[in-house]
């Protein structure tokens, strides 16, 4: 005997009505969790590497992608992304400014080699020279 189940259109309506409406609860569960998030995922590290490399043998990536295809790329990009990439950005200035500071400062603490006229090959070496330093910086810290 087959398994009776609801149709799709009725699922996939209950879902988005009770989905959309825990908002509340998502914020509630951020800011109380069972565990703390950052000793929880620094414990699973090898677990996701493992998962990582294990989707990467099975090429999982690429079927993803050629499973969504470039319109539901753009359609979500369109109607979500736009709406939320000017207050993503807004919300995230002060942590731009912080992440940047230490680059900057080493930008500004180089002194690149002598700049050669247009087309000299030695003029090669100022771009080593940044980057050189802003790679070590993001090593190194």
């Amino acid at each position: 005997m087959a398994i009776k189940v609801k149709d799709t259109a009725t699922i996939a309506k209950k879902w988005a009505t009770r989905a959309g409406a825990a908002g509340q609860d998502y914020t509630s569960g951020v800011q109380n969790p069972s565990t703390d998030w950052a000793t929880a995922t620094t414990a699973a590290a090898n677990t996701y590497a493992s998962g990582v490399q294990q989707a990467v043998s099975d090429g999982r990536f690429a079927k993803g992608v050629s499973k969504a295809g470039t319109s539901k790329w753009q359609t979500n990009a369109v109607n979500k992304g736009s709406s939320r990439y000017t207050q993503g950005v807004t919300a995230s200035t002060s942590n731009y400014q912080t992440a940047m500071d230490p680059y900057m400062q080493t930008l500004a603490g180089l002194t690149l080699p002598a700049r050669m006229p247009k087309g000299d090959p030695s003029n090669i070496n100022r771009v080593t020279a940044v980057d050189t330093a802003l790679r070590n910086k993001k090593i190194n810290g």
